[in-house]
């Protein structure tokens, strides 16, 4: 069976442009990033994930690699998979900077430990809140979701010279905003709670000045705040469900510039 030369590149762009864009999606994507997989392992799930969906796509263009023209696509995918991967990003990036609202309310702020995912120091409730995320989003399968999501981009983002329009860079800069509202509306009750015992022991100081209220304000703070976790635990669920949707409909929104 003979192949010509423009269907010899298409057959190699079927599998490697998915390669890459797949991978620079994984590189970024949380979970995968982390800075304790190491880049064999996200290499070896990429070439599998590849191997799978790749059957199922539609020829690229006859391109070759080491062309100029070549150099275009591959920045094209790497582009479209870095954008995946941060919108995803973002998703785990707001239950962090509610878990910074909650420990400054609950004094707190100052336990830290490095986080595997990021490799920077975050308060311990922040972790705690990316944990349960995690745990969640693996068991609603949502890493079967991202793949899925990565496959069919390939219809409405296919392989080209053209990158992503204005309208849509203007769509992951809001997205990118959302982060500061969400960490907000998932931190409100433990944040709310812990400013009404603040308020109080303020009434309590002046009306006690003697009262050593750094002795007795920041056991109930913590207490009430361990107390509030435990209550906001299973509203976890609801806030993960509502990004992942809303960060899909972005994604599915991206249009190139020919688009």
């Amino acid at each position: 069976m003979a192949f010509s030369y423009n269907e010899l590149l298409q057959l190699i762009g079927l599998y490697f442009w998915p390669f890459v864009r797949i991978g620079a999606m994984l590189s970024i994507l949380p979970l995968f990033g982390a800075s304790s997989v190491t880049p064999q392992t996200r290499i070896i799930l990429t070439f599998f994930i590849t191997l799978i969906v790749a059957p199922n796509l539609s020829l690229p263009p006859p391109v070759d690699p080491f062309t100029w023209q070549g150099v275009l696509f591959l920045l094209q995918q790497i582009l479209i998979g870095l954008v995946m991967g941060t919108v995803f990003l973002i998703v785990f990036e707001a239950f962090t900077m509610a878990g910074y609202m909650v420990a400054t309310g609950m004094g707190l702020a100052f336990a830290q430990m490095v986080d595997p995912a990021t490799g920077v120091n975050s308060p311990v409730v922040s972790q705690y809140f990316t944990i349960i995320a995690s745990l969640l989003f693996l068991a609603m399968n949502g890493h079967l979701l991202v793949i899925q999501v990565v496959v069919d981009s390939f219809e409405y983002l296919p392989v080209g010279t053209h990158f992503l329009n204005l309208e849509s860079l203007r769509l992951l800069v809001e997205f990118g905003s959302y982060i500061f509202s969400a960490g907000v509306l998932i931190s409100l009750p433990a944040v709310t709670a812990l400013l009404l015992i603040n308020v109080s022991f303020g009434v309590v100081t002046r009306a006690a000045p003697a009262l050593n209220i750094f002795a007795v304000g920041f056991p109930v703070t913590l207490l009430a705040g361990l107390v509030m976790l435990s209550l906001m635990t299973p509203l976890i669920l609801p806030h993960l469900q509502e990004l992942i949707s809303r960060a899909v409909d972005l994604i599915t929104s991206l249009r190139l510039q020919n688009g």
